[in-house]
């Protein structure tokens, strides 16, 4: 079995609620970004021992919240010893409109796993982009290269949407399956 962690952080709940779905889909660990941009004791050892990684962050001012450019900042460590080489990544954001830049998000992320030499994983979710399309449908925001989710300004985490929330447990699914498939082929 693949040892996946979900490495993320959450201003309001929403990016908790999130990365809750995608590690209840990928059977991972979570492992939170406290509210000063540092990992809790044990975590960069769980991150190096991880066969994937999954990163979230909400979309704040089209990109990362400081907290995750904190720690990914603190990733330059692994970074030079090259502990992360080889490992899956993946990604996921929320942010409160529709577009919200969440795909510079998902390219900052994506960036920080190239840069650690790892490989991507992107949803494999066909968009639901039809006329007969609901705002509930999985991946109605339609994205190919990570998790997307958007919750109005005004939402608590509490109300997310269900639609969302399973296209997060259908990527960790997603996340699970190509890192049991990477970690046997090894």
């Amino acid at each position: 079995m693949s040892k996946i962690v979900v490495v993320y952080h959450s201003g309001y709940g929403h990016t908790q609620r999130m990365a809750q779905a995608v590690a209840d889909g990928a059977g991972a660990q979570l492992l939170a970004v406290d509210a000063d941009g540092n990992l809790p004791a044990g975590g960069w050892e769980a991150l190096d021992a991880a066969d994937a990684i999954v990163m979230g962050s909400p979309t704040y001012m089209g990109s990362v919240s400081w907290q995750f450019k904190k720690f990914a900042d603190a990733s330059s460590k692994a970074w030079f010893a090259q502990t992360w080489k080889d490992k899956l990544f993946a990604g996921f954001t929320n942010s409160a409109t529709m577009n919200g830049d969440k795909l510079s998000t998902l390219h900052y992320l994506y960036t920080l796993a190239m840069q650690h030499g790892g490989l991507w994983v992107g949803t494999g979710l066909m968009p639901s982009n039809s006329k007969a399309a609901q705002r509930n449908d999985v991946n109605y925001v339609g994205s190919s290269s990570g998790a997307m989710a958007q919750t109005p300004s005004d939402a608590g985490a509490h109300e997310m949407l269900p639609g969302d929330l399973e296209t997060a447990r259908l990527f960790g699914q997603r996340v699970a399956a190509t890192a049991q498939r990477w970690v046997k082929g090894a």
